[in-house]
């Protein structure tokens, strides 16, 4: 028999699986020797394949993955293809561990698996918890969960507001607070940490003092998140190409220091609902990103529906990536210098800009069915039109000198997604 589960109802189940240390932390220690460790194991996966029809940049969820479907390759399997497995244990009736490993192609080991999850949780109260490891961020809608494809509605989640925060966990504590105001439940967390994770083959990105508040409120078919945080962001990107601006003078330090990303204070704040009465959804976030750099300031944002019909779940997806800030920028005055030192600034102009041009102006359309064929399998198709605005290279990645802008990228993808 097929078993058709909500966005809401499959998140809960795959969390429950997956992550399961809450409940069994939680859990009275009667039925179970007192002091007797026990163990859960679980996992998941999505095997994919995506096809994209712009041949001169690839396609990919998110920056920290090469994707590489689009100019290095018709068809890809790396965009969304990754495999999870998981061991929690309870210790008593307040403490309990979780390991996740996590295997999906990143940009610097393939598909080497890596730690996703390692924490040591502590239930103080039934409604108290605190955690200190590897933890994870509790930013988005989809945040606790945001690998687990079952756990979804689509194929991925909208690639201009993940993909904007590509990570999904961080090395710190947190804590969390369940409590009841009326008919709605809320879950308050605070959390503190950092992150480090290669950001290109030869450079990597930094986050320290990571530091956050985010509340989820459910009442009955009704969730909202907020989230905030704030971090001390670094990434090592186009030294040589800051380097060389600060040769010129007081204009070019003034442009490498507003730009070059070492150690700014960046921002973030989410607001997300999922209304899901039961044969249909409808969800939507929005969200402010702001780097002070050349990641740049923008605000991204999506909305979905989808219609459930025995097994079917059909669904439409529309998001939107806006720059809060100027994507073009004159640079270097290199009207009164030398031939050579005009040439060499217009070429650092040149490199500036195209750095700029890689904040996303881009709108996606999409449409894709969920077929539940068996319990714990869902197979998904989505058609994802794509449309980077005139001047910029939205969220593709690769992008190649005949890279057109103001043309629709259209990204057919199929997915075969599992917990066990």
């Amino acid at each position: 028999m097929t078993v058709n589960l909500s966005p809401k109802r499959a998140a809960v189940a795959a969390v429950t699986m997956l992550s399961c240390c809450a409940a069994l932390a939680g859990e009275p220690a009667g039925g179970a020797d007192e002091g007797a460790s026990r163990w859960n194991f679980g996992g998941f996966g999505t095997l994919g394949a995506a096809r994209s029809n712009g041949d001169q940049a690839d396609f990919t969820a998110n920056v920290l993955s090469p994707g590489a479907a689009g100019y290095s390759h018709q068809w890809s399997a790396t965009v969304d293809s990754r495999v999870g497995v998981r061991a929690g244990v309870t210790l008593d009736s307040h403490w309990s561990a979780v390991v996740q490993l996590l295997s999906e192609r990143t940009l610097t080991n393939g598909y080497a698996p890596t730690v996703q999850w390692a924490y040591l949780q502590y239930q103080a109260t039934p409604d108290l918890t605190m955690r200190a490891g590897r933890i994870t961020l509790p930013l988005f809608l989809a945040g606790d969960y945001r690998k687990v494809g079952y756990a979804l509605p689509w194929v991925r989640p909208p690639v201009e507001l993940y993909g904007a925060i590509p990570l999904s966990s961080s090395d710190g504590a947190d804590l969390s607070y369940r409590w009841q105001s009326g008919d709605a439940s809320n879950l308050t967390q605070l959390f503190y940490g950092r992150a480090d994770v290669p950001a290109t083959p030869g450079a990597r990105a930094q986050a320290h003092g990571l530091a956050g508040l985010s509340n989820t409120t459910t009442a009955g078919a009704l969730t909202l998140r907020a989230s905030m945080l704030r971090a001390d962001l670094s990434v090592d990107i186009a030294r040589a190409l800051f380097d060389g601006l600060r040769q010129y003078g007081d204009q070019g330090g003034e442009l490498a220091d507003r730009y070059e990303l070492r150690a700014k204070h960046a921002y973030v704040a989410t607001l997300g609902f999922t209304y899901d009465p039961g044969r249909w959804f409808a969800m939507g976030e929005i969200g402010r990103f702001n780097a002070r750099s050349y990641l740049g300031d923008k605000t991204v944002a999506y909305l979905s529906a989808g219609y459930r019909h025995r097994d079917l779940t059909p669904y439409l997806l529309y998001s939107v990536s806006r720059p809060n800030m100027q994507t073009s920028v004159a640079g270097l005055d290199v009207g009164q210098l030398p031939a050579r030192q005009a040439l060499v600034g217009r070429q650092l102009n040149s490199g500036l800009n195209q750095l700029l041009a890689a904040i996303p102006r881009q709108d996606t359309a999409g449409a894709g069915v969920r077929w539940d064929l068996h319990p714990n399998y869902a197979l998904k198709l989505q058609y994802d039109r794509i449309m980077p605005q005139q001047g910029s290279t939205g969220t593709f990645i690769n992008v190649q000198p005949g890279f057109r802008s103001g043309h629709p990228v259209a990204v057919v993808s199929v997915v075969l997604d599992c917990v066990f």
